[in-house]
């Protein structure tokens, strides 16, 4: 078992670690920027040390500088959390090369799965469907416009190596693949250093349903049920649930089995999700995410496996104590994520916040870093917190979370609880099984008054 973690992030992920840290009897040494050094999580670490000022650049995405602290306050691990550093694998090989655990899946594992056309490839092997589209990265204009004759118009223009929404186009006609193409190659260049694009046929209504994994280095892996993560705006979520209403169990259940089947073959460890769309009853993987994921709460209230405290003790050297058919979903959990934001606009809203008091009863679970008096950095992401609503029925879950959303108070500071209580309270929200466009249009027709 590992002794001491440093925690390489920051925000409700970083005191999310320190818990499964004291669970477990393991030491954590929390790292922070300038801006960070009154936050409450570092308050409540074992040890603390002060990295570098706001910048990210300067201290949370630096590598160089994470790793020496590791060695210097004589960590035998770093966890990564999510966002930042998590999925970079070259920071995960300088983690391992120092002599010190990565909790997380190798520096090869995130390499494969972090170039989009590798990752398509390695799921193919694995028997997991993916989009009909193109084998490899397009070379030229004439090669994309062969492809999405043969898959058929819409098509997406999608770079390698992209994440969070960006790179990506798409094309409507032969007319337009020209511009897209050239444009999504210059957009792919500049955010993530690759400037290799493929193609994909553009699914019209899909929903966005992912699996989560857990695989130990002994060979063993398991799947832990589904989450539906549908409710997006530019790509970025802002409700997810588990399980995916609405879908047939039997077919979940084979896509898992295929996922854990994907983690064996390349010999994975750590937590991960495998990222699916969902149309006309098909699933189509898109990419997978070697991290933790900031939705992992909804899976834990179902199953009751901590998958943090879990992802140190796979990167201490144990075997999961559990087999597939230990796991057992039961019952249904919502989340809303809490952001420092104007909750129709979108427009951040940093500051102090004056009051801050958090929800509670039955099946309400709160993470987060914040409390009153303290003050959101401009710096970075926005999120301050989740609220997490379980249930047995997707009814009570709703139900629940409709109560804590009004009971929750945050002065001071533009916060998103006006938008998660109109969410809860919509009909098709209600019914279940929106897709990923439906929380955009539903925005714009609030905004013109339908």
């Amino acid at each position: 078992m590992l002794k001491r973690v440093l925690i390489a992030n920051r925000g409700e992920i970083a005191l999310r670690i320190q818990r499964a840290c004291r669970l477990l009897g393991i030491e954590s040494v929390q790292i922070h920027s300038q801006a960070d050094r009154a936050a409450p999580y570092v308050r409540t670490a074992d040890h603390a040390l002060c990295i570098g000022p706001a910048q990210a650049s300067e201290s949370y995405l630096h590598a160089r500088r994470i790793v020496e602290a590791a060695r210097l306050m004589e960590a035998d691990a770093i966890h990564p959390g999510y966002g930042f550093l998590s999925e970079n694998a070259s920071f995960a090989d300088a983690v391992e090369e120092a002599g010190l655990v990565f909790v997380g899946p190798s520096g090869d594992a995130i390499r494969t799965m972090g170039d989009k056309i590798a990752a398509k490839a390695a799921m193919k092997a694995a028997g997991v469907p993916c989009v009909p589209g193109g084998e490899g990265a397009i070379d030229d204009e004439a090669q994309a416009l062969r492809l999405a004759e043969a898959v058929g118009y819409p098509v997406i223009l999608k770079a390698a190596g992209g994440g969070g929404g960006r790179g990506m186009r798409v094309v409507r006609a032969p007319a337009d693949m020209s511009e897209a193409l050239a444009t999504t190659r210059e957009e792919a260049a500049r955010a993530f250093g690759n400037p290799a694009v493929y193609l994909e046929k553009f699914l019209q209504a899909p929903r966005h349903v992912e699996i989560q994994v857990l695989a130990d280095e002994h060979g063993n892996a398991v799947w832990l049920g589904d989450r539906d993560c549908s409710l997006q705006r530019r790509h970025q979520k802002v409700v997810e649930e588990a399980p995916a209403p609405g879908i047939d169990r039997a077919l979940v259940a084979d896509i898992g089995e295929r996922c854990a089947a994907a983690c064996r073959a390349m010999a994975y460890r750590g937590a991960g999700t495998f990222e699916f769309l969902y149309e006309d009853g098909r699933f189509y993987f898109i990419e997978m995410n070697t991290r933790v994921q900031v939705e992992h709460p909804v899976t834990e209230c179902v199953t009751g496996i901590d998958i943090v405290a879990w992802q140190l003790r796979i990167a201490g050297g144990e075997r999961l104590s559990f087999a597939q058919g230990d796991v057992r979903p039961v019952g249904h959990a919502i989340e809303c994520r809490i952001n420092a934001e104007d909750g129709f606009t979108f427009v951040p809203g940093p500051g102090r916040i004056e009051r801050w008091h958090v929800p509670g009863g039955p099946g309400i679970r709160v993470d987060t870093h914040v409390e009153s008096g303290y003050v959101v950095p401009p710096n970075y992401d926005s999120m301050i917190g989740k609220i997490i609503a379980s249930g047995s029925s997707r009814q009570e879950a709703i139900a629940r979370m409709r109560a804590a959303l009004d009971e929750a108070v945050v002065d001071g500071i533009a916060v998103n609880l006006p938008l998660h209580r109109e969410i809860m309270a919509d009909d098709g929200f209600a019914e279940g099984g929106v897709g990923i466009h439906y929380l955009e249009h539903w925005l714009e027709r609030r905004r013109h008054g339908g």
